[in-house]
């Protein structure tokens, strides 16, 4: 007689092939950016690197591993946020992330840094680089002001706020992601994006005054047209695309005539 096999489980079934996706785009992004080492500029460095879910979070933390950065990301999807930590991990970095975090919340943003100063006991660099852009008409400006200030101004001041004790501390550096909107103007909807943006070039500039007496630097960094998953379908639209890249000049991190792509934001000196 025959034992019946016992039945499949469905959670473990799941939980496989989320680790096989996991080290399958970890494995892709090895592959795609390579293990090699650069100069070592951030060797040994505590650094929070925000929106390591993808785009040019995930970038990020592959370029600063590779400069010997301890990075420590975060992410709202779990399994987004884990392939960036698997990629980092496969190519020979150093990398924790919290997840799911959502820095709208001032408790996630001090929950994230009271986790990089208890596994590494400091912070060094700040790079606030996650952002959500939305664009909505003219009518629902009011709701896209909202939106956009919690998920791109909010969240920058909430971090900030809870990393400033650790940089002052460290000397650090803090790094916030503007836009070519806040410095241009665009025919594209994003009224509330381009206040947004406008407001964290403002925040770090006085970041850099306060901070200078501590020995903290801030700096702001304000990428033009780049292709994330958030823009890709707006790219394949080519009166849009040619439009937004005849509006963008040549000093924008992109080689001209066509749009940046996720790697080149990170690498900027």
């Amino acid at each position: 007689m025959t034992a019946n096999a016992p039945a499949p489980n469905p959670t473990a079934q799941l939980l496989q092939y989320r680790s096989q996706l996991i080290l399958h785009q970890a494995i892709a992004a090895v592959a795609k950016f390579g293990v090699a080492t650069m100069s070592n500029r951030l060797s040994g460095k505590v650094c929070i690197i925000t929106g390591t879910g993808g785009g040019m979070g995930r970038e990020a933390a592959l370029t600063f591993a590779r400069e010997g950065a301890l990075v420590v990301g975060c992410g709202l999807y779990v399994e987004d946020a884990e392939a960036t930590v698997a990629a980092v991990r496969v190519a020979g970095g150093t990398m924790l992330s919290m997840q799911p975090c959502d820095l709208t919340q001032p408790g996630d943003c001090k929950a994230l840094v009271d986790f990089a100063v208890r596994t590494f006991g400091r912070v060094e660099v700040l790079f606030n680089n996650r952002l959500s852009a939305l664009q909505l008409a003219r009518r629902h400006f009011r709701r896209g002001v909202d939106r956009n200030r919690r998920c791109e101004v909010d969240l920058v001041f909430y971090l900030t706020r809870a990393a400033w004790p650790y940089l002052k501390a460290s000397r650090g550096v803090v790094v916030n992601t503007a836009s070519l909107t806040a410095l241009m103007s665009f025919k594209n909807r994003a009224l509330a994006h381009t206040t947004a943006k406008a407001g964290i070039i403002g925040m770090t500039r006085q970041l850099a005054m306060e901070g200078r007496e501590r020995g903290i630097r801030a700096n702001s960094i304000s990428p033009g047209v780049i292709e994330t998953n958030q823009m890709r379908e707006q790219l394949k639209d080519p009166e849009w695309d040619g439009y937004m890249l005849g509006k963008t000049p040549v000093w924008s991190p992109r080689p001209a005539g066509r749009s940046g792509k996720r790697r080149f934001v990170p690498g900027l000196r």
